[in-house]
């Protein structure tokens, strides 16, 4: 059980990767009508879920807290996301933003029943410096005259991290609720929007494929798998691995001419898939030790 929702979570992530593709083949569209309509689209699925089972809708009532924590979640992530693009050099703010994995394995120690290994740790360290390979290949340099893009990103990684441990807390609230979530975060983009945003269509129709994928995978089914995953599996191993997400997005891009290849993407590979096997080896260990049990 635990074992097939790390899988789902992991489905998340893979998902993920494809968002720099999709978002660059989308357009012109600014980020918060992005959002509005990815979101819109994310909601779709559960929409028709509940349609068809019109009993699941009793589990879209939850107590405040649970609504809170995940319009905040999902739309205070994207916001603070986009503020810190906006304020600050888009390398050094995806760096410090992508600090969201480390601090899910660090803060795992806070859950019930949970315990923080040295591997867990050095799993996801290991992937925070692939990341820095991918994201920072052109060097860093951090200046105090983005410090507001800075804090958003500060804030955008503790959001995310905060969101996923919280939701652990929740594992017996349905993921039929993240349809919800979804709806909000499009309503609430689509104002942000209209205030701060001019409007831009998607100008071809391979352009609106490409929004149409984002509402569909990154942007809709990633989130409903993550929180199956994070609240049935195994989140310090979903936390280590997710540093994945740059890595197969580089390669993604790559492939699809969007990027160079590199050693550093190389090295990077090394790092970010070595991290995840360390911070799972209590996971390998676990089933050798079903299996000669089992062949009992």
């Amino acid at each position: 059980m635990k074992l097939r929702a790390t899988l789902i979570g992991f489905t998340a992530i893979l998902m993920w990767s494809f968002l720099a593709l999709f978002t660059a083949a989308s357009g012109k569209m600014p980020p918060f009508q992005l959002s509005a309509i990815c979101f819109a689209i994310g909601s779709v699925p559960g929409l028709v879920v509940l349609i068809l089972n019109p009993s699941r809708l009793t589990l879209l009532k939850q107590p405040a807290k649970v609504w809170l924590t995940g319009i905040a979640g999902l739309f205070g992530y994207h916001f603070l996301y986009f503020t810190a693009l906006r304020n600050a050099p888009a390398v050094e703010a995806g760096l410090i933003a992508y600090l969201w994995p480390l601090l899910i394995v660090v803060g795992s120690a806070l859950l019930p029943g949970e315990r923080l290994r040295w591997y867990h740790v050095a799993g996801a360290l290991a992937g925070l410096y692939g990341t820095f390979l991918i994201v920072g290949r052109n060097g860093i340099d951090f200046d105090g005259a983005y410090a507001v893009g800075y804090g958003a990103a500060f804030l955008c990684a503790f959001t995310w991290s905060g969101y996923s441990l919280l939701t652990r807390r929740f594992e017996a609230v349905s993921t039929d609720v993240v349809t919800g979530f979804c709806l909000a975060t499009s309503i609430l983009s689509l104002f942000c929007h209209l205030g701060l945003e001019v409007t831009v269509w998607p100008a071809t129709g391979f352009e609106w494929i490409a929004v149409i994928g984002l509402g569909l995978l990154p942007v809709g089914a990633a989130f409903y798998a993550w929180d199956y995953g994070v609240k049935n599996g195994d989140i310090q191993i979903l936390g280590a691995a997710s540093y994945a997400a740059p890595l197969l997005s580089t390669l993604i891009l790559t492939l699809f001419g969007f990027a160079e290849p590199s050693w550093r993407i190389a090295l990077a590979c090394l790092l970010v898939t070595g991290g995840a096997v360390l911070a799972a080896q209590e996971m390998f260990r676990r089933k050798s030790r079903l299996r000669p049990a089992a062949a009992k």
